[in-house]
């Protein structure tokens, strides 16, 4: 019983928060493709003005996002993927939810020690993340892990929403199941166009530092 509760929670973490965290990150990197420095800077700047920040981001994110991916990892170990016995869509599902949890978990503290860490260590201030995305994503090694990762965390997110579905009795039988795999995959399909359409934005000469800097010259 003690590993069926650890297993609960787990997969309740990975719906709230860490789904909504997913959804906040993912509109908000994406406001950098629908209007650029400027969008993405009042993105950065509304989520910096919530309060007692701090503390939602150790409660809400980093201890629940632990749990659910040092856990992750220990499903991940215990796994016996059969899929060569068993060449069956759901034993491929099994198998990729388990690669991409532990590609998703890696990728998460490189990416937060690359960006957050910075910022509270007073490397980098708030208004210089979209010039440090720029500078992590113009380079070739450093984007094609983004566009791994962003991709496998797209798939985590949406498989793990429909498997959240089933282990919870939530959809019941053989067509809810389907359903609702098509609904996941499709989000799976909108998020991951999403997440790459905002690397590709950062790419672009609008983020370099200098541009940054104009542009908050102007709007100050």
């Amino acid at each position: 019983m003690k590993g069926y509760y650890a297993r609960k929670i787990h997969s309740l973490l990975g719906l709230i928060p860490l789904s909504v965290f997913f959804l906040m990150h993912m509109f908000s990197n994406f406001a950098a493709v629908e209007g650029g420095p400027e969008r993405f800077q009042s993105a950065v700047n509304l989520i910096n003005s919530l309060p007692l920040l701090l503390l939602m981001e150790i409660f809400v994110i980093y201890v629940p996002m632990l749990y659910h991916g040092v856990y992750g990892l220990y499903i991940a170990y215990q796994a016996q993927p059969n899929v060569g016995r068993f060449n069956n869509e759901r034993n491929w599902r099994y198998m990729l939810q388990r690669i991409s949890g532990v590609i998703t978990f890696v990728f998460v503290i490189w990416h937060v020690y690359q960006t957050r860490v910075q910022v509270f260590l007073g490397e980098v201030s708030h208004d210089e993340l979209g010039a440090l995305m720029h500078s992590i994503v113009t380079n070739p090694v450093y984007f094609i892990i983004y566009l791994i990762s962003v991709v496998a965390a797209s798939y985590h997110f949406a498989n793990g929403l429909w498997a959240f579905l089933v282990s919870w009795g939530i959809t019941r039988g053989p067509r809810a199941q389907r359903v609702s795999s098509y609904v996941c995959m499709s989000l799976f399909a909108v998020c991951s166009i999403m997440f790459v359409a905002s690397l590709f934005a950062f790419r672009s000469v609008e983020f370099d530092a200098s541009a940054v800097i104009e542009m908050l010259k102007v709007t100050v």
